[in-house]
């Protein structure tokens, strides 16, 4: 049995009978950038994330882009955030022209280690970005704190955690600012790249707002330099049908977590992702597992000539990335992201995945562990 990381095709065929009349209709009106279904959207998204403001852009990574901008974040500037995260958190910080300032993980959670922050912070730092890696929140009340002692901006990255709660609290809604990506492979995914960003405030969001549309208020006057980073109605329209089902995927994927955890328990070699006390509601974006002692290349080689779809996510830190040599970090400098980056590896956890294909998971898992 061919088992995928990810199968989109069995979502789709679900939702399908809402989406493709509703794209027809927004194809008859020729109404592609921003409009009415943007601004539904930024609307129910915002109240499902608990937040008072929602701008629809262009993708996650380009929200936390339009983040750093509207905090006239730039040159000479320090942001903290994790080196094991996806590459748009740091590269957003660089393309502002500031400078990205590592802390290592915590080995539980894979987020950023709490207790490291202070240490990096300088007269420079401006900004932390917390990243809320496979779908769990980071510890946003220790991070806040930390945050206000210094007076510096929250932005939540969020992009794998939509719907997720730190202490009861939806993530995306507790720092000044929160991205959310709707990357198709995203709990909430549309069809092709689309974003959003959460705030609060509503000078924030209005200068949010401009920053997307290049700057411009009203049209053709411009007080701000933006860029194009507007979501397509096309994209919203497609969001909009999926929201209603994300609870329910959301569900579903809580539960694959819980059957792989019955299905390993005891396994030698192996350890399973675990949930932080503040974590509330961990919205499994990501199933990550470590193999220990050396052997998760084997494994991942192993599961790939099963017919197995496994990942990792992430092979190399960005501290140890070509593009940020720059920055000067050398290898051991942050150890727990460097080990993480050899002994994880992500299963499949689709909400579709039945109870048969995550039993030819495991039992293959095992059996080359055991071998």
């Amino acid at each position: 049995m061919q088992i995928p990381l990810l199968d989109l095709k069995q979502q789709f065929e679900v939702i399908k009978d809402e989406v493709m009349p509703s794209l027809a209709e927004l194809c008859a009106s020729q109404r592609f950038i921003l409009g009415p279904k943007v601004e539904e959207l930024e609307r129910r998204l915002a109240e499902y994330s608990q937040a008072a403001y929602g701008c629809g852009v262009s993708s996650g990574s380009d929200a936390l882009l339009i983040s750093l901008m509207a905090e006239k974040i730039g040159a000479g500037d320090e942001v903290i955030t994790s080196p094991y995260t996806f590459f748009a958190t740091a590269g957003a910080i660089c393309r502002t022209g500031a400078r990205p300032v590592f802390v290592d993980i915590d080995p539980v959670t894979y987020n950023i280690d709490v207790a490291q922050i202070e240490a990096a912070i300088t007269s420079k730092t401006r900004a932390i970005i917390p990243v809320h890696l496979y779908g769990q929140a980071a510890d946003m009340d220790a991070i806040l704190a930390i945050a206000k002692k210094h007076g510096l901006v929250v932005v939540e990255d969020a992009c794998q955690a939509i719907g997720a709660e730190c202490r009861g609290r939806r993530v995306g809604a507790l720092g000044e600012y929160g991205c959310l990506s709707f990357f198709p492979s995203k709990n909430l995914g549309c069809f092709g790249d689309g974003g959003m960003v959460l705030c609060n405030d509503e000078s924030r969001a209005k200068t949010l707002a401009i920053l997307r549309n290049h700057g411009m208020a009203p049209q053709y006057h411009h007080h701000l330099i933006g860029s194009n980073f507007r979501l397509d109605a096309i994209q919203a329209d497609v969001l909009l049908k999926k929201l209603p089902h994300l609870d329910d995927w959301t569900v579903a994927r809580q539960q694959n977590a819980d059957d792989y955890g019955r299905l390993f328990a005891g396994t030698a070699g192996l350890e399973l992702p675990q949930e932080a006390s503040w974590s509330t509601r961990h919205v499994r974006n990501q199933y990550v597992i470590r193999i220990l002692d050396g052997r998760r290349d084997q494994v991942w080689d192993g599961l790939k000539a099963a017919g197995i779809g496994c990942a990792v996510y992430y092979p190399v830190p960005l501290h140890l990335q070509e593009c940020f040599a720059s920055l000067g970090y050398r290898k051991g400098e942050f150890p727990e992201s460097e080990r993480a980056a050899q002994e994880t590896l992500a299963l499949p956890i689709f909400p579709e995945l039945t109870m048969e294909q995550k039993e030819q998971v495991a039992a293959t898992v095992v059996r080359l562990l055991q071998g």
